[in-house]
């Protein structure tokens, strides 16, 4: 069972107990030194402190050596306790979370110990993950799962902070969807995710992509920059021409243009997937609308054809603009803007 790192099942109950401290037994603790004298005599001067944390499983110790060893030094016999219902190795994260937050702060070298120990333990948490419970950089959990790699499996997918089950490699996760939906055409997305060890979302973004004849793993870094950057939407032609043209590249009201003509979603298998998921009530309304597009089309490249060479002056477009710009040519606003 795989568990989350912030919030380990079982967490310390609400209810307190009040427990004989020669039943406990010594903790688990991420501490490497022995007990600070100076601060038990602190904690014993105010009298009051709160209850410890106990593995029930063990009886021992999860949070609170200091506070068990001031109420012995007290004359008490007992001590107030809060359950923990955990497993051995989620009782030991939850006293590193509960050292690192409050208490006397743990030595570098502990939280190291620590993080070391959580990796071996629970190697399906994200780096970012084990960083949080321990107190360390994810850059160093990072290289400790690393020095560690003979001794920890390596998985395909981790957890991360947020309980959200992420593929380790990107690639290699939509590699794996791609697999499985060649393999089963008809499995949902969620059977999809779930096989390959990917989210919801990335399944779709496969399948999508597959339709399209397109590979589906994610395209590198820098075609992704230069895609954000301006459209480029074929491989080739006159439009990828238009794309790279530094004319049409850095005017705002020319990239419009770019994105209009995009239409690589009707492309090859891609147009029939879309019309797959066309309602059947609302295909003759599409269809008009298709037929609007269409003529707005034709007469904006009428006056395309009809227009001289010369450069029009730049004018600046608002982002509501850009944003609306499809809508904007189906509808014939485009139109009634040029006039």
């Amino acid at each position: 069972m795989i568990v989350r790192a912030q919030s380990v099942p079982g967490g310390p109950a609400d209810g307190v107990s009040l427990v004989p401290l020669a039943t406990l037994e010594p903790a688990d603790s991420p501490r490497a030194g022995e007990i600070d004298e100076v601060h038990v005599r602190r904690l014993a001067a105010a009298r009051t402190f709160p209850p410890i944390v106990v593995h029930r499983g063990t009886m021992r110790v999860i949070d609170g050596m200091h506070r068990m060893r001031a109420a012995a030094l007290l004359g008490r016999d007992g001590i107030e306790v809060r359950y923990f219902d955990g497993t051995p190795a989620e009782a030991f994260v939850l006293a590193v979370q509960l050292n690192v937050r409050h208490g006397l702060q743990l030595s570098r070298a502990e939280r190291t110990a620590a993080a070391e120990r959580i990796v071996a333990s629970h190697p399906a948490w994200s780096d970012r993950a084990i960083a949080a419970a321990a107190g360390l950089s994810v850059k160093t959990v990072a290289q400790l799962r690393q020095r560690s790699t003979t001794a920890v499996p390596q998985l395909h997918a981790r957890v991360g902070l947020d309980g959200r089950v992420r593929p380790v490699n990107a690639a290699d996760g939509r590699r794996r969807a791609a697999d499985f939906i060649r393999g089963h055409p008809d499995a949902s997305l969620r059977q999809i995710a779930a096989a390959a060890g990917i989210a919801v979302g990335t399944a779709r973004s496969v399948r999508l992509a597959l339709e399209r004849g397109e590979s589906p793993e994610p395209a590198p870094r820098s075609a992704q920059a230069s895609t954000a950057r301006s459209p480029d939407p074929g491989a080739g032609g006159v439009l990828a021409q238009l794309c790279r043209d530094p004319a049409f590249r850095f005017s705002a009201s020319s990239r419009l243009l770019l994105r209009l003509l995009d239409n690589r979603m009707l492309a090859g298998r891609g147009a029939d997937h879309v019309l797959h998921h066309v309602p059947a009530h609302g295909k003759d309304a599409l269809a008009t609308a298709v037929r609007q597009c269409i003529d707005t089309w034709n007469k904006f490249l009428r006056k395309l054809e009809e227009t001289p060479g010369e450069q029009p002056p730049e004018r600046a477009i608002s982002r509501s603009t850009l944003s609306s710009g499809r809508a904007s040519v189906c509808t014939g606003e485009f139109e009634g803007r040029q006039k």
